[in-house]
């Protein structure tokens, strides 16, 4: 097995492993924590918030564009198909997963930590969630969307062109 290929597995895997948490979000855990009154909604969302950053999640979340990006450079030819869907799954997973995480996601879930629940009034509570819940769950919907998108092509490139040794 040629280095390229193991790049191009692991690159697989780790946006495998990323658009399945975001697919859960998505139909599940989004679904269950709306029905949680506001107060609940907001300390669960803080403490999955901070309970996220860890090194298997950052391993996964960044190592897929790093070996996305490193596979378009070894796998560089405009001639091939296969060239043409890994930089499409790149592009699908840098601009709609990792860049929307960032310029959306992060600066609601930022925006989320900055209140102590503990002292804040119903009133800023109830305003807080109206403030983050819809717009942190329409980037999310996106992000699962382009994360699915991104293993699409992924597959289609592992189904149909497989490497030759």
């Amino acid at each position: 097995m040629k280095l390229q290929d193991i790049i191009l597995a692991l690159a697989t895997i780790f946006s495998a492993i990323i658009s399945g948490l975001f697919f859960s979000y998505t139909f599940s855990v989004n679904l269950g924590l709306h029905k949680l009154n506001d107060r609940a909604y907001l300390m669960a969302m803080q403490n999955i918030n901070r309970e996220i950053l860890n090194p298997a999640f950052y391993c996964c979340f960044l190592g897929a564009p790093i070996l996305l990006a490193i596979s378009n450079v070894l796998l560089f030819d405009i001639h091939s198909p296969k060239f043409y869907l890994i930089l499409a799954a790149s592009l699908s997973y840098i601009l709609g997963v990792f860049i929307i995480t960032g310029i959306q996601n992060v600066p609601l879930n930022n925006q989320l930590a900055s209140i102590d629940l503990s002292i804040a009034s119903e009133k800023s509570i109830k305003l807080m969630r109206e403030a983050f819940e819809r717009p942190w769950v329409f980037w999310n919907n996106i992000r699962t969307f382009c994360s699915v998108l991104t293993l699409v092509f992924l597959i289609i490139n592992l189904v149909f062109f497989k490497s030759k040794t």
